[in-house]
């Protein structure tokens, strides 16, 4: 299959020939069924694999994932949807106790092949619990892997990609990317969990992001190279492992470094970049780094006041051309 399609149905195509192949696939979460799905990546897959694959859960995310934790330990592969990050944090205590635990606690007897999907961000008038992005708080957690598909290609190669992990595999999609369309390519070997990907070659600034603020820092660099600043932007793909070795490269390429992330900025998987970077690669840079990030309020839901408090594209601009006169 080569084609241009939604990231929505890149999703719900690798769901779909997941369970095709594999008969212990299944998918469960509220309204993934009858309802196709808080955000239509489900629609359709209840009549063609029925109720015993694609399962209605009750509205209790502890519940939901600890019985998606129990059917991975038991042989299955089970893909857990919970409808917002906000709401993850009801089943924290099953995903940093149980699921990242349980390898180390058994003494390396139990994996838990878990892969849970979730919708992270802001930009879709949503409120203050339905909107944050909190993607960077799990990537905290040893024994969990964390991707944060950007791309429609990365939406379907990283639902394969997770389902093939013997681990507990969490997968950040942003409310705003369901209906960009891309290219898919169903061939292409895919890029594996823990490699980054350079999106724009570039001289003057490594930017580096993940999510739906690749397409804003993209659009920032078109607009600074039409003023003679060179950016190079890499899509981190992966916030657990991070590829330390691609941001390293390319900062001893440009000597300046800017990071965008739409979670807020104390304690942030930015602040980690920037720690590794100090840690790793200090002596290559020849100016301060910089950052773009939510502002450190819970989310407005006034349209307005939303945009307003996210990365947007003039205040990655702005925060380049800082870095530049330094």
């Amino acid at each position: 299959m080569n084609s241009t399609i939604t990231y929505r149905e890149a999703v719900r195509h690798a769901i779909k020939q997941a369970m095709e192949k594999d008969q212990r696939v299944f998918l469960m979460g509220e309204d993934v069924g009858h309802y196709g799905g808080g955000y239509a990546v489900s629609m359709g897959l209840l009549e063609q694999f029925g109720s015993e694959r694609i399962i209605d859960t009750p509205l209790s995310e502890s519940a939901f994932t600890g019985a998606g934790i129990g059917a991975a330990l038991g042989g299955m592969r089970p893909i857990v949807e919970i409808m917002t990050v906000n709401f993850s944090l009801l089943a924290l205590d099953q995903i940093m106790n149980n699921a990242a635990n349980l390898l180390h606690m058994s003494g390396g007897q139990f994996n838990v092949p878990l892969v849970i999907r979730m919708v992270t961000g802001g930009g879709k008038q949503l409120g203050a619990q339905h909107s944050h992005s909190l993607e960077g708080w799990y990537a905290h957690i040893p024994g969990l892997k964390i991707l944060t598909p950007a791309t429609v290609q990365d939406a379907y190669d990283m639902v394969t990609l997770a389902l093939a992990d013997p681990d507990p595999v969490l997968i950040f999609e942003h409310a705003m990317l369901y209906n960009n369309k891309g290219l898919l390519d169903t061939k292409v070997i895919p890029l594996s969990i823990g490699k980054a990907k350079i999106e724009r070659l570039g001289k003057d600034i490594t930017l580096i992001t993940y999510g739906a603020s690749l397409f804003k820092a993209l659009e920032a660099a078109q607009t600074l190279s039409d003023e003679g600043i060179d950016i190079e932007v890499i899509d981190l793909r992966s916030l657990r492992p991070l590829d330390d070795e691609t941001i390293m490269k390319s900062v001893a390429k440009t000597h300046r470094v800017m990071i965008v992330d739409e979670g807020w900025k104390s304690g942030s998987i930015s602040a980690e970049i920037m720690a590794r970077i100090n840690e790793q690669a200090f002596y290559e840079l020849d100016a301060p780094m910089g950052r773009v990030c939510t502002l450190e309020v819970p989310m407005p839901y006034a349209a307005h006041l939303e945009q307003a408090v996210l990365p947007q594209a003039d205040k990655i601009v702005a925060m380049a051309k800082k870095i530049m006169e330094k």
